[in-house]
């Protein structure tokens, strides 16, 4: 059994403009649709689970010094709402390949009418709904915590998008990697999150020792963290175009990963 059907060896661009529409929606629509069913998890819960972040962790530290010139509970918000956008986005991409490979329903995808591109624009745009709807439903909870500007809209904008994108495209390639649930468990929970939390989520990299400042310039969340704060504050640990960049590499090299694990079928054949 081939990986895709016959279609995914037509070349993009020499098929009709309406096929490639069709399929990519229809893929999209059962992704978000996934999702949406179970919406009191998905997106409730990941929102609730920030709110108790911010109760906890602002009272604590409330009286702690001000982060550039705002409270701390100001300061935390963007981190949580970011931290949230990761996790959802990541999360829907890796659950939802390993369920359909592990119940057999994959096989449908794969034979119907799609190219690997389809799949994969499909498949991260459905992981980008959910993760920027928790980042959404996060700051509109959270917003009467604290009073939190808005210095630079367009960052927030592009931060948030290609950090979610970024994200889901990371987890397609765990989601095809993993054979089992406990081995996507353990990306979730040796990689993404403790990249998410060592980030500068709850706090600014400034507060560190000389040498974990350097350590966590490695970690390529830090930067989805800095730059989308940037947006709200107008300020940041490094510049949010050293950011935007890295970021950008990131995604183009993921996706490049991504987009060749499917056209090979790897993993998916069977």
């Amino acid at each position: 059994m081939s990986n895709f059907s016959d279609k995914a060896l037509i070349p993009l661009d020499q098929l009709p403009p309406a096929q490639i529409q069709s399929g990519f929606l229809t893929l999209l629509h059962k992704e978000v649709k996934r999702f949406y069913k179970v919406s009191f998890q998905t997106v409730g819960a990941p929102v609730l689970t920030a709110v108790l972040y911010l109760l906890i962790f602002g009272h604590i530290l409330e009286n702690s010094p001000k982060i550039y010139g705002y409270s701390y509970s100001a300061f935390l918000i963007p981190g949580l709402v970011m931290m949230s956008v990761l996790q959802n986005s990541f999360a829907n991409t890796s659950s939802s390949i390993i369920q359909s490979k592990i119940t057999g329903n994959l096989v449908f995808v794969l034979l119907a009418p799609l190219s690997h591109v389809e799949f994969f624009c499909a498949y991260v745009c459905a992981a980008m709904i959910r993760g920027l709807a928790v980042g959404i439903g996060v700051f509109l909870v959270t917003m009467g915590f604290a009073s939190v500007p808005f210095e630079a809209f367009v960052w927030i904008i592009v931060f948030a998008t290609l950090a979610s994108a970024l994200l889901s495209a990371m987890g397609l390639v765990a989601g095809i990697w993993a054979d089992k649930f406990d081995q996507l468990a353990a990306a979730q929970n040796f990689v993404v999150t403790p990249l998410t939390m060592l980030s500068g989520v709850f706090y600014s990299i400034h507060s560190l020792p000389p040498f974990w400042q350097k350590v966590s310039h490695f970690n390529p969340f830090f930067y989805m963290i800095d730059g989308f704060r940037f947006g709200f504050f107008g300020q940041s640990d490094v510049s949010p175009w050293q950011s935007f960049l890295v970021l950008a590499f990131a995604f183009v090299v993921v996706t490049f990963v991504c987009l060749n694990l499917l056209k090979s079928g790897y993993k998916l054949r069977h």
